[in-house]
């Protein structure tokens, strides 16, 4: 497996006489996995290179074929890793919008049925031993299971040892124990002899069925405690492979180049340096992205003294030497690439140049030029200008542009405007400049999310659409009443709530009302073709288009208004829709419910006799009027940034894609230079409150917080799911988390809001005002992102700090992304909680209007937008679920719990009725 770029003759001397250490070969038991395929490790075997794509956590490609149930799709990426030479196959489904162990178990079953897949073994891979065992039960061959740990003490690790072992599988250990996750030398052998020793004298278990992931950890962070973070993992590995005989030694080698992400000629070193000598120390197999390895002979000389000296921590002062240095590589490069040839290209292929590669240094110069060739100023907008966008329009349209380029494009092309409309108003000139169309874009009422929509308008815009923009939270009314002054061709409505979903269908009937027909784009996160089918569409005779992502807009908007096609293919959506209608409304009534009282009598039940229940250790509220920017950069999770810009891949493999890769580092290095700003010069304002209180169930559905100093008590309402469940699956509320009054056991909850959104605005405004929608958007984005982390960091401190039920935590970001940890923070207007109202009660609670100014909308969005709310559960069985489809019977029982008209329930909930 060593063509990935690590010599094997480097390594396979030396490697085997490590591996035979102090036992004899002769004595050596190998691993024996197999699919169709029997595969047997033994000492003189390669590098096991482990695939894991078709993992929704590694690949944002699966999980989104799996969430929309493209199983059959999702087989050809294992069926890519295989002809690709992965020699074992991980398969993980942990998601919270997924059922994990129906869709393990389908997909298994799928690549069992393919020989050229199932000819390898598979890793079943799972942080729920349910979904382990449901998998062990379909798998054939002899697999590997992905993992179990002391964390939940020896009893549990000795009780699925034994079925792991019954099944027939190897397995992977974590270094994980009560105490925590290993971080250090002492830590690691300690956990893993235990594990050894009670698998191998206890279970019986096979020692060569056991692999040991010793947690790869990142180096060069600047923090004290991570400089002997590879070295400790290569001796603890040296340790493994001496001291337990047989077993083997795993992990994910990526993550000890963390601190250089974006910098990958640093990056490959370091992969091949500390794959080089783990290898050397006994690691046999693990995960290894062959895009960021370099051949380790092939690595230059100064650099591999660098990043030697930080992988096996050989100077004080390592890490301040391979900063510098790899400034010195990246700032080469960038000279490297600086070419000014172009500059003596024409006039309109140096226009065109400026604008498909962003560049804005020379663009009044050049259009100055084009002005005084010109007869008209307008004819430089009308020819050169748009000759140079269409050909962005075409790159794009191609996927051989990406968004962030186009949204550059479109900042240049803006500055050329600016730069020629004085000249135009002079000779006044007719301003319509040949437009394609005219389309109004609004973030519906109530709503306060436009990044999607920016990015839409800015694409539409360099595609010759003239757009207006009227921002957010638009009631219906002005949303005709400008539609009709303005003459638009199309109206794009945009939201990311659950109530922007009625607010759509409440213009859509409005507009058919007054017989105003044009037609209508429909976009944001919440947003689906189903819902516009369904909902949309029949009420209104006009065109409805779902458009799920900016490049596809441009194509939609120039079907709809072209004219000798325009008519038919409104007629080809509006059939489309009408079968996907009929189709998956003839699936929802094929589904069946059980009533309100059997899905309650069949809870998920919790024996909390059994329960340690820790009680916090700093109860009430609490208040951070504000948080250091810099300290939240750590905490975030940045495939989702990249998916705001219509980059899809998760990160940081994203910035080594084949396709995207270059776009993707451009991108992460401009967000870097942004968040640079931002802490050094501020504006952007962190804050949060949160708080712990006692709690307990009540009449099944409900939890009833306990909120002292005589302010009584309130009640979160929770729902129950009702769609039919498999026998021995519980119809799960989030109640049940939560420890029953009539136990008499005191439980607790959490509740929170966090904001990373005050001062936005001003960011924005300022780089609108210099016509840079680049530069606004991505404030925008970054703040998201920024609030997201400050709930994931705050999470964390909760369960460290100030509920100190996880005192002995440390995990690594990757791992928070992962939610590697105890407890869930679902929040109200998702999956598992859908009704906004709940979020009334956290704001009464907490007092977070006048805590930290967030506010509520009409429609219950938080402003500023950039911010997050939710609860905080502790029960080591927690987890998130979709609520589903409801009956009627639960909305009346609902609406009569939190004292609401029928119809007000109905507003909130209308999206998770079954009957509607």
């Amino acid at each position: 497996m060593f063509g990935h770029g690590v010599k094997n003759s480097s390594l396979h001397t030396t490697d085997h006489n490590s591996l035979r250490g102090s036992r004899a070969t002769s004595d050596f038991r190998p691993m024996k996995l197999a699919g169709l395929e029997p595969l047997v490790v033994t000492p003189e075997s390669n590098f096991v290179n482990i695939g894991e794509r078709t993992n929704v956590a590694g690949s944002r490609k699966f999980l989104r074929l799996i969430k929309e149930g493209k199983f059959e799709e999702a087989v050809e990426i294992a069926r890519h890793q295989v002809e690709g030479g992965a020699q074992i196959i991980d398969v993980n489904m942990d998601d919270g919008l997924i059922d994990g162990k129906e869709a393990m178990v389908k997909y298994l079953n799928l690549l069992m049925a393919e020989p050229d897949i199932a000819r390898v073994p598979i890793m079943i891979d799972s942080s729920k031993w349910e979904i382990l065992e449901a998998g062990l039960q379909v798998v054939q061959g002899k697999c590997v299971v992905n993992s179990i740990s002391l964390k939940e003490g020896e009893a549990e690790f000795i009780r699925q040892a034994r079925l792991i072992r019954r099944y027939g599988a190897a397995v992977i250990i974590m270094a994980f124990d009560e105490k925590g996750q290993a971080d250090n030398y002492d830590r690691r052998i300690e956990i893993a002899k235990r594990s050894y020793d009670i698998l191998v004298q206890e279970v019986g278990f096979p020692p060569e069925d056991i692999i040991f992931d010793l947690n790869v950890f990142p180096v060069a962070t600047g923090m004290e405690e991570h400089r002997r973070n590879a070295v400790d993992f290569i001796e603890a590995t040296r340790w493994v492979r001496q001291n337990l005989p047989h077993a083997s030694v795993s992990g994910g080698v990526s993550n000890i180049s963390f601190s250089f992400r974006g910098n990958n000629t640093v990056r490959e070193a370091m992969h091949s340096v500390f794959l080089f000598h783990a290898i050397k120390a006994g690691m046999n197999m693990g995960i290894v992205n062959p895009t960021l390895l370099e051949v380790y002979d092939d690595i230059p000389k100064d650099l591999l003294e660098y990043v030697e000296d930080v992988i096996l921590n050989r100077r004080e002062d390592a890490t301040e030497r391979l900063l510098d240095f790899a400034e010195k590589v990246v700032g080469k490069s960038r000279q490297n690439q600086k070419d000014l040839s172009w500059r003596q290209q024409s006039l309109q292929d140096r226009i065109t140049r400026a604008l498909v590669k962003g560049i804005e240094e020379y663009i009044e110069a050049d259009v100055e030029e084009a002005r005084l060739e010109a007869s008209k100023p307008i004819e430089v907008i009308e020819g050169y200008l748009m000759n140079g966008m269409n050909v962005v329009g075409d790159l794009f349209g191609s996927g051989k542009m990406f968004l962030p380029q186009v949204v550059k494009s479109a900042r240049v092309m803006k500055k050329a405007v600016a730069y020629l409309t004085p000249y135009i108003e002079a000779s006044q000139e007719a301003s319509g400049r040949g437009m394609a169309g005219k389309i109004l874009m609004a973030t519906v009422k109530g709503d306060v999310h436009d990044i999607g929509k920016n990015i839409v308008s800015v694409v539409l815009a360099c595609n010759n659409y003239e757009i207006v923009d009227l921002g957010v939270m638009v009631p219906p009314e002005k949303i005709i009443q400008k539609a009709r002054e303005h003459q638009v061709d199309v109206v794009g409505l945009s939201g990311l709530i659950t109530p922007s979903l009625d607010e759509m269908v409440f213009l859509a009937k409005e507009m058919e009302r007054q017989q105003f027909r044009v037609p209508l784009l429909i976009g944001g996160a919440t947003t689906s073709k189903a819902h516009t089918a369904v909902k949309i569409d029949p009420e209104y005779k006009a065109a409805v288009v779902h458009v799920n992502d900016a490049s596809r807009a441009v194509t939609v908007v120039g079907d709809l208004l072209q004219k000798e096609r325009g008519e038919a293919y409104i007629q080809e959506v509006k059939e489309d829709y009408a079968s996907f209608r009929e189709k998956f409304l003839g699936r929802v009534r094929k589904k069946e419910y059980v009533s309100l009282s059997e899905a309650r009598a069949n809870n998920f039940k919790i024996s909390w006799e059994a329960t340690q229940i820790t009680v916090p250790a700093i109860p009430g509220r609490q208040v951070i009027d504000e948080m250091d920017i810099a300290l939240l950069r750590s905490c975030i999770d940045w495939t989702p940034f990249f998916r705001a810009w219509d980059l899809h891949g998760r990160y940081p493999d994203i910035l080594e894609d084949e396709i995207v890769g270059e776009q993707a580092q451009s991108l992460f290095d401009d967000a870097n230079k942004m968040l640079d700003r931002l802490t050094k010069e501020g504006g952007l304002k962190a804050r949060a409150v949160f708080g712990l209180y006692p709690a307990n169930s009540v009449d099944s559905d409900d939890i009833e917080v306990v909120l002292g100093d005589d302010r009584g008590s309130v009640l979160f309402r929770t729902l129950r799911q009702q769609a039919k469940k498999k026998e021995g699956v519980p119809h799960l509320a989030l109640s049940d988390f939560i420890a029953p009054k009539s136990t008499g056991i005191q439980d607790y909850v959490g509740c929170f809001c966090v904001t990373a959104g005050f001062g936005t605005d001003q960011w924005v405004k300022k780089y609108e005002a210099d016509l840079d929608d680049y530069h606004a958007i991505m404030v925008k984005a970054l703040a998201d992102r920024l609030a997201e982390a400050f709930a994931e960091y705050l999470h964390r401190e909760v369960r460290t700090k100030y509920w100190a039920y996880a005192k002995g935590e440390n995990l690594n970001n990757d791992q928070l992304i992962r939610e590697d940890y105890r407890g869930i923070r679902p929040a109200p207007g998702y999956p598992a909680c859908p009704d906004h109202l709940e979020k009334k009660t956290i704001w009464d609670i907490l007092d977070v209007e006048e805590s930290i100014g967030v506010k509520l909308t009409e429609n219950l969005a938080m402003y500023p937008a950039a911010s997050v709310s939710g609860y905080y559960f502790a029960h080591p069985d927690a987890r998130y679920f979709g609520l589903g489809k409801i009956t009627e019977e639960q909305l009346e029982d609902y609406a009569e719990r939190k004292g609401i008209p029928l119809d007000e329930a109905r507003k909130w909930l209308s999206p998770n009725l079954a009957e509607a």
